[in-house]
């Protein structure tokens, strides 16, 4: 149950907006951790290329629309990911750029950064770098393969740690049926799943530095984040020593669990207990069923799998998606639809929720971007700024926190290095 709201008050600050970032990261791995670490409240200062900006502002179409209805320059999955941030341009080859980052580490708590291992020492930015002028800088670095070991100096991208990591061994249709063969999650898990592992381990890493004033190094890899997102299978191999295989979209321990087909459309069946299977026998027609030996029980339903599932699947015919969808509903049997994006923010639930978010954009018109799940009651996320136009920021960082002159900042511009 959802807890009653307090009293009407003013609202807090953000848990973190006594912190500021220094995000030096890009393309989405480490940009979705400072994202969460901007919805909580951070003030998150996006460092970004002259000129060009974070790679993904060119991956388009499709493009954000202005208030026009025009197409802009500005891309729907750099939107997915850079909201409640600050963007300024520096250019970190250049001498110059690079003391300026070192001002800005020296007044941050945070430093995020994706750049190949090595690069940023070559800089004068590594944390050895760093730490010296600001001992309590938590410095988190997100690379492919991680700081160490023979891979270490490999660049890698989602597709391949998918592959690595077994994800994709364990992903697709089973052998022996229509399509078999690995395959690949259609979003790029292991970029978001690194990411929250970033934003989970930096957490942490503030609360120690609230208590000793230290900051410390923390070393992401992707290869490690998606081995660790296996662990029921793997621990499963571990401890049978027999190696795991596809399922499609059934399930190796629950029967029945995956997508049947019905009179007009596909629904996921997700039967987890005896009690449920005896409920979805009652409601489609086949109480026998559950008494059946076979059947009876989860093992032997597992044991059994060949015999049922095309029985299942003939009763599941007989009826529309809906229909069964209500009818199972209305037993506790779990179900559910299989959702378009579209569908997905036609359903009640996530319309109640508000998991779309439009946001005014400095080019006019909104930004439409999805809600954050964090749900907290006395300090929750706050939508501050859209996605942010590259160098947007430069006014106000350089001059506001740095104290740059107007003059300072023109040169800068003029040099290419703002």
């Amino acid at each position: 149950m959802k807890p009653e709201a307090p009293p009407a008050a003013a609202p807090l600050p953000g848990p973190l907006s006594h912190v500021r970032v220094l995000d030096l990261s890009r393309v989405l791995a480490g940009p979705w951790a400072s994202q969460n670490l901007a919805d909580l409240g951070a003030e998150v200062i996006k460092v970004e290329r002259p000129g060009a900006g974070d790679d993904t502002r060119g991956w388009g179409p499709p493009w954000l629309k202005d208030g026009a209805g025009q197409d802009t320059r500005e891309s729907a999955y750099f939107l997915s990911v850079n909201r409640n941030k600050k963007s300024i341009t520096l250019d970190l080859s250049r001498a110059e750029g690079q003391r300026i980052a070192r001002e800005l580490a020296a007044r941050s708590q945070v430093l995020i950064e994706n750049y190949k291992v090595g690069t940023l020492a070559r800089y004068g930015l590594g944390y050895a770098d760093l730490r010296d002028g600001n001992p309590g800088l938590i410095y988190c670095s997100v690379t492919g393969f991680g700081q160490d070991g023979p891979y270490a100096p490999r660049p890698g991208y989602d597709f391949i740690f998918q592959g690595m990591g077994g994800l994709m061994s364990i992903t697709g249709e089973r052998d022996g049926q229509p399509g078999a063969g690995p395959q690949k999650v259609g979003i790029a898990i292991t970029d978001v799943l690194t990411g929250m592992y970033a934003s989970v381990a930096i957490l942490g890493a503030l609360i120690h530095r609230e208590r000793t004033g230290q900051g410390q190094y923390i070393d992401c890899a992707l290869l490690d984040t998606m081995v660790a997102f296996n662990a029921n299978q793997i621990v499963s191999y571990f401890c049978s020593g027999r190696v795991p295989v596809r399922w499609g979209n059934a399930h190796a321990q629950v029967v029945p669990y995956e997508v049947f087909a019905t009179a007009d459309g596909h629904i996921i069946l997700a039967v987890g207990n005896d009690g449920q299977f005896a409920s979805f026998c009652q409601v489609a027609g086949c109480a026998e069923l559950a008494d059946e030996p076979r059947f009876k029980t989860m093992s032997q339903r597992i044991v059994h799998r060949a015999e049922l599932i095309p029985l299942i699947a003939g009763i599941m015919r007989t009826r529309a998606k809906q229909e069964w969808i209500e009818t199972l509903e209305a037993a506790n049997v779990p179900c559910g639809p299989i959702n378009n994006m579209k569908e997905v923010f036609d359903d009640p639930q996530v319309r109640h929720r508000e998991l779309r978010i439009d946001m005014p954009h400095p080019l006019g018109g909104r930004a439409p971007v999805v809600a954050s799940p964090m749900r907290l009651s006395a300090t929750p996320v706050e939508y501050r700024h859209a996605p942010p136009l590259l160098g947007q920021h430069n006014e106000e960082v350089y001059r506001g926190l740095l104290g740059k002159s107007a003059t300072d900042l023109e040169q800068l511009k003029a040099a290419g290095i703002v």
